[in-house]
């Protein structure tokens, strides 16, 4: 019987792959494990992300991104790192029942799902 395949990294297109790559280190503690113009890997615990330049606007615009969803310990202050990184608020956020959660968007247009438990 053949192995199951195993699941390798995320991949996200950018414009500016340095400044995605900061974006995710000192906005979400992601470690940068390489960082070129053209191509970075990075890794929060087991989640491997590549992010690869993209000088293409229709590939970014068309809807080849992907949704990260992140918990965080304090939404509020998560939110003040990522909008000086670049990221913009996607609405407002929301208070629920079972914690807050907000939604943004990087500078290349990718959304990040952030939730801080009850």
């Amino acid at each position: 019987m053949a192995a199951a395949a195993s699941f390798r990294w995320i991949l996200q297109l950018h414009k500016d792959v340095p400044k995605a790559a900061r974006f995710y280190s000192e906005g979400l503690d992601f470690t940068v494990n390489v960082c070129t113009l053209r191509w970075a890997e990075l890794h929060s615990g087991p989640l491997k992300l590549g992010l690869m330049q993209s000088t293409y606007d229709h590939v970014l615009q068309k809807g080849y991104s992907s949704l990260l969803s992140f918990t965080v310990t304090d939404i509020n202050s998560t939110v003040t790192k990522l909008m000086a990184l670049g990221a913009e608020l996607d609405g407002p956020i929301k208070y629920e029942i079972h914690g807050k959660v907000a939604a943004m968007r990087c500078m290349d247009g990718h959304v990040l799902g952030l939730y801080e438990p009850a």
